[in-house]
């Protein structure tokens, strides 16, 4: 069988097929999410119709399929089982069309973020998702719904998405939204397939609404004692302050950093010269009157800042770490921030994850205004019930948190997902109806 696979796979033209085993070591660590004893062809095909032609080969043959572009966030999800094909998207990326009028873009799901942001500052334009992987695709960054900070000022990956297209799981090529007259099926896709992990099907085109690159940005930090730091978050939120990022930041991230060693919250603003100022006045008057410290930042030092912060939370800083997503209500979310410092002045060394560094701590950022965060764990011995504990609350308090990079032997412990809601029915019928033989990333996603 393995023999028929590859002479079926290697008569597709416009595609690139390597034994998983001969590839990149880079490639390898797909071994670490994959449980299979048969051998794995790693596919880069070079056109849409050729990676819709292997999902119609797949899905005439029942070959279950792993979907990634760069593989930087292949580590998310479940452990999936008995793959025989990891499809890579990353050489389908073209730039379809770009209307600078009309302020939207068309690319194909392999480009990375990085390439477009580059072609679109030559025009003074750009797209607020400001992940923190260098490599990250922009298929990648609509299937795993992955933001950042500018989610402020410009909402989530669902709120600048305007259409896609994408291979079903019987290999014919769908589109949905942006430049097409007519929806399929009655399903909003766009907000379907966005966070669904690549399990609805396979995307390969996308259409942004892009923004005014803005030539002027400050940024402002202020650090101080949780309590005063809550309520500086409040009274801001509250204002009529725009900003286009707001970050509660852990005092281990604040550390880290090297900037003091007490909670943080930070505040971007990117527009004309005499409203930042103003705004940045009217935060110093409410830091001082909460005996807050605050630091400006500006050119590459702000930048610095924006993206170094982005890396300690979300880059795994050790083979041990586990790194979430999570969500909580904004009102609580400084409290969320506290918990991991006192946890782990508890630990005991029993139900251990396995060691990693030195440095033992619980990394937490918050958007303040969202209550969407990240959370990484570095501890040489942490509880799993610290994660658990972390979780409740997150639950208690209108969230949730979701395990996306860890050892595999965490995910064998604790559920990846932690889901507790009623939508479990419906997400399985949908899955069943874009993918009733469950082969795109099987396993992966909830259902």
């Amino acid at each position: 069988m393995t023999t028929a696979i590859a002479t079926q796979l290697k008569s597709i033209n416009e595609t690139e097929l390597i034994e998983l085993s001969n590839a990149d070591v880079y490639w390898h660590k797909i071994y670490q999410i994959i449980d299979s004893s048969q051998p794995i062809y790693l596919l880069f095909p070079q056109t849409i119709e050729a990676l819709a032609e292997i999902v119609r080969q797949a899905s005439q043959h029942q070959w279950r399929i792993l979907i990634c572009g760069h593989a930087s966030k292949l580590n998310w999800g479940k452990i999936t089982q008995d793959i025989q094909l990891v499809v890579s998207t990353q050489k389908c990326d073209r730039l379809i069309e770009h209307a600078m009028g009309d302020l939207t873009v068309t690319v194909e799901a392999g480009m990375k973020l990085a390439d477009l942001q580059s072609k679109l500052r030559s025009h003074n334009q750009f797209l607020p998702i400001d992940s923190p992987y260098a490599n990250a695709t922009l298929g990648g960054i609509v299937a795993t719904a992955d933001t950042g900070s500018w989610r402020q000022r410009y909402g989530g990956v669902r709120d600048l998405l305007l259409g896609l297209s994408f291979v079903r799981a019987d290999g014919k090529i769908a589109k949905a939204g942006g430049r097409v007259v007519k929806n399929v099926a009655g399903y909003d896709l766009m907000k379907l397939f966005t966070g669904a992990y690549g399990t609805l099907g396979v995307i390969t085109q996308l259409t942004f609404r892009l923004y005014p690159l803005m030539a002027n940005s400050q940024t402002m930090l202020i650090t101080g004692k949780a309590e005063q730091i809550a309520q500086a978050t409040q009274t801001i939120r509250n204002s009529g302050l725009t900003p286009t990022a707001m970050d509660l930041l852990s005092a281990t991230v604040i550390k880290q950093l090297d900037l003091g060693s007490d909670m943080g919250l930070m505040l971007r603003w990117q527009t004309i010269p005499e409203s930042i100022e103003q705004q940045i006045s009217q935060v110093k008057a409410i830091a001082q009157q909460l005996d807050l410290a605050t630091s400006i930042y500006q050119d590459e030092l702000e930048d610095k800042l924006w993206k170094d912060c982005g890396e300690i939370i979300s880059i795994p800083q050790s083979a041990a770490a586990v790194t979430c997503k999570i969500g909580i209500a904004p009102a609580v979310a400084v409290g969320l921030l506290q918990i991991g410092d006192l946890a782990l002045k508890d630990t005991a060394p029993h139900k251990a994850f396995p060691k990693g560094n030195s440095h033992s701590n619980i990394l937490t950022k918050v958007h303040a205004s969202s209550g969407l965060g990240q959370l990484q764990l570095n501890a040489n011995y942490a509880n799993y019930e610290l994660l658990e504990q972390m979780r409740s609350h997150c639950q208690q308090n209108q969230g949730f948190l979701t395990i996306l990079d860890a050892p595999p032997e965490v995910k064998q412990q604790i559920d990846v997902w932690g889901y507790s809601g009623n939508a479990i029915k419906t997400m399985k019928g949908i899955k069943d109806q874009f993918d009733p033989q469950n082969i795109l990333n099987p396993g992966r996603f909830i259902v």
